[in-house]
């Protein structure tokens, strides 16, 4: 297990809890709020593009939508209180996580956000929210590869390459089962 990291900022003084929440609160109501609604706007200013999806769809869309909520809240929670740290890159966990969620896939959180988006885009009928979610994948992708991944081998060295090759970057698989000793 790779050795804790050791942080000491004006953050560590506020409890975990209250920041993970405050950090979940802010960051839903950007992506999921205020930045889906700018992209609505595109349907608004040009009706002759909203589709008009049929309504088994736009349910789909909603239940989609609410579970991929529920994986992300799961998955955030998880690396918070596994990792002794909030999610956020300026307030990092303090130890390496690779199980639950993080088990199947490297990034279930900024997975389940692009699904967020996408199930919305389906739920609103809405194109702007599709082209977010369009934009969106390469943006998560670079992301990931140009900044967290380096930024995580420097962090927690040999047991995060050894996760790198065992768990996939985005969508999710069942790990090998490993045989009894």
């Amino acid at each position: 297990m790779a050795a804790p990291v050791r942080s000491r900022t004006l953050l560590d003084r506020v409890p975990l809890a209250l920041r993970m929440v405050a950090y979940a609160i802010a960051f839903l109501l950007t992506i999921l709020v205020l930045v889906p609604w700018a992209a609505y706007q595109v349907d608004l200013r040009l009706p002759a593009w909203r589709p008009q999806w049929p309504v088994a769809v736009r349910i789909a869309g909603g239940v989609l939508f609410g579970l991929f909520l529920a994986l992300y809240l799961f998955a955030s929670t998880w690396l918070s209180l596994r990792g002794r740290g909030a999610y956020v890159e300026f307030d990092p966990p303090k130890h390496f996580v690779a199980e639950g969620p993080f088990r199947y896939c490297r990034n279930p959180i900024a997975a389940c956000v692009l699904g967020m988006l996408l199930s919305l885009s389906l739920a609103a009928s809405s194109i702007g929210i599709l082209l977010l979610f369009l934009v969106g994948l390469p943006v998560a992708h670079a992301q990931v590869v140009l900044l967290e991944e380096p930024l995580l081998r420097r962090r927690f060295g040999k047991p995060y390459e050894d996760y790198l090759r065992r768990v996939p970057r985005w969508l999710p698989r069942r790990p090998p089962r490993t045989p009894p000793e």
